[in-house]
């Protein structure tokens, strides 16, 4: 074998190497590339996300408000049950003195 075909030889095979590189290289991209559609459909889904978190956000903030409403009304609800209970045993008891005040004048003596 000549140097010139020696030179020719290793040309072809260096070529073929890389024409099998570039070839690979084009494999590995075309099967691992993310599609545009993909990458949409994650944006959208991102979005979404988002947005159940700000309603999941405002409804908690909701609730904390109503159970602090609720909380201050069950509040005034037992402190006005308290003051009716207690007017009520006053009345009862005032009653019960009328009643024996009654007994005592209405018996003969």
């Amino acid at each position: 074998m000549s140097r010139i075909e020696f030179i020719i030889a290793t040309a072809i095979v260096l070529f073929i190497a890389f024409c099998m590189g570039w070839f690979a290289n084009w494999l590995v991209h075309r099967f691992t590339r993310v599609a545009q559609s993909d990458v949409d459909q994650l944006e959208r889904m991102s979005q979404e996300l988002h947005e159940a978190e700000e309603t999941r956000d405002q409804a908690i903030t909701y609730l904390q408000q109503r159970e602090a409403e609720l909380t201050n009304q069950l509040n005034q609800t037992e402190a006005e049950l308290s003051a009716a209970m207690e007017g009520l045993r006053d009345a009862r008891h005032e009653a019960e003195e009328l009643r024996t005040y009654l007994q005592s004048t209405q018996q003969p003596t």
